[in-house]
């Protein structure tokens, strides 16, 4: 059975300060690739109280000093610059930023959280090797090839959960079903949405979903009359963990932390839970 590995933003963190000892000392600048290389190096320019800019401010010599805020540095006041990115699974990014830094006369440290080994030796150095697939917190919701074959929960998730007084089953319910504010919203195609919204509201639940420019291939719903009727029946994650175990899903990003648990143990798969942000 395929399994994805995950990575939080505490993960991403603990990793860099185990490892900060691979970076180079004598550095004077930390440049991170946009945009998944922002974060690790914010993280590292502040560790190390160096500063920090990003690619493209570098080449225009705008670059943050790091204590006072508002104050730049000026370019001919470093020599050697970390370049880093959160992962490296191909190489393009980093190749892309070898190009664009070409004529720069600077020593360029190229740096990465999570490598693959394959492609380990197109970097300086790294923390980890993290090989197969994988998935960052910070890009949950805009890997195409992990959410073209993953599951999707609706409230709490695309949006949020509606409100008590709002679960009437009639006009209060309909009005959130139209209006509700999103949370997350992918970037990417889903594969699969499931909830245990009602099908009698699929029309509703459709033009929402359209409101906010969300692709999928399947809709699933539950074949139930009533909101009564649903919660006397209550097998929410039996129901959604069935419909994962029986196709070729890979992931399964739910709201609820029981249903994430009931989930995990009928697939067997990678289930994540929005309510404490983690792998179950």
């Amino acid at each position: 059975m395929e399994t994805v590995a995950y990575r939080s933003v505490s993960d991403l963190s603990k990793s860099i300060l185990k490892n900060i000892y691979k970076i180079p000392k004598n550095i004077d600048l930390v440049v991170g690739i946009p945009r998944s290389g922002m974060l690790p190096a914010n993280l590292i320019s502040l560790y190390l109280n160096k500063p920090y800019t990003d690619i493209n401010s570098f080449l225009e010599g705008k670059i943050y000093d790091c204590g006072d805020r508002g104050k730049y540095i000026k370019k001919t006041e470093i020599k050697n610059v970390l370049v880093v990115d959160d992962s490296i699974a191909h190489g393009y990014a980093i190749n892309r930023a070898k190009e664009q830094l070409k004529n720069e006369h600077f020593n360029f440290i190229y740096f990465v959280v999570y490598a693959r080994t394959k492609s380990k030796d197109k970097v300086n150095t790294y923390c980890e090797i993290l090989d197969g697939e994988r998935i960052f917190e910070w890009n949950l919701f805009h890997h195409k090839n992990i959410l073209e074959r993953s599951c999707l929960d609706i409230d709490g998730v695309l949006c949020r959960d509606p409100l008590p007084e709002e679960n009437d089953d009639g006009e209060l319910y309909h009005k959130f079903l139209i209006s509700a504010e999103p949370k997350f919203i992918p970037s990417v195609k889903i594969k699969t949405l499931i909830t245990c919204r009602l099908e009698k509201y699929r029309t509703e639940t459709e033009f929402w979903l359209k409101k906010h420019g969300i692709e999928y291939e399947k809709l699933i719903m539950l074949n139930l009359h009533t909101a009564a009727e649903r919660k006397l029946w209550g097998k929410y994650g039996e129901y959604k963990g069935n419909e994962f175990k029986k196709n070729d899903y890979i992931f399964f990003i739910e709201s609820s932390l029981s249903e994430a648990k009931k989930i995990k143990e009928i697939s067997g798969k990678t289930v994540f839970c929005i309510e404490t942000m983690s792998i179950i």
